[in-house]
């Protein structure tokens, strides 16, 4: 259920008029992560980095992008480094979130927005060295490609980055992912 709500969110964001304007060569400001990382925090990292594998196999039937470049290596790095990596790495947010520990709501909430960043910040740094590897013909002319996609990654993953860890804490403390009831502990 949570990759159908993953795929849904992403879905309609995508269809946003900016985001066509602003990211025509592929991504977009979405909270569609935010399932998967929600379903990791519940279940854990090995299942929400399942979880998130799955989900880059529904972006590649969905939305595939190929790259420029017609070679099978060009193809085999575009699936690991866009679809692959990225979206599997997702679900690893519960690893980066334990380490402010589980006491009271305050540092386990630190926890959820952190570790939710942590992954979209890795997320990023995979779209970078793909744009970097892959897309850099779409980089203007005379414009360095490393450059380039460092920019034009970060212009929908920090946006991303920063909603999906609001969300995580605001859902977390709707519904912890332990109890699916309201956090209740020591503040």
């Amino acid at each position: 259920m949570m990759l159908a709500l993953a795929w849904v969110i992403d879905y309609v964001c995508a269809l946003a008029p900016y985001n066509a304007i602003l990211f025509p060569a592929g991504g977009s400001i979405t909270i569609g992560m935010l399932p998967i990382v929600y379903f990791a925090y519940r279940h854990g990292a090995v299942w929400g980095m399942g979880a998130g594998l799955v989900f880059s196999g529904l972006q590649i039937v969905m939305g595939w992008y190929p790259p420029p470049a017609n070679t099978w290596w060009a193809f085999i790095l575009c699936v690991l480094l866009d679809y692959i990596v990225a979206f599997t790495i997702i679900g690893a947010a519960p690893l980066f979130a334990k380490a402010f520990g589980q006491k009271n709501q305050a540092m386990r909430l630190t926890g959820y927005g952190v570790g939710a960043v942590i992954v979209c910040v890795l997320r990023y740094i995979s779209s970078v060295l793909s744009g970097g590897i892959l897309w850099g013909s779409y980089a203007p002319e005379g414009m360095n490609p490393w450059i380039y996609s460092l920019v034009y990654n970060a212009g929908y993953m920090l946006p991303n980055a920063v909603l999906t860890g609001i969300f995580a804490v605001l859902l977390c403390k709707a519904l912890d992912p332990k109890t699916i009831r309201p956090m209740k502990g020591k503040k």
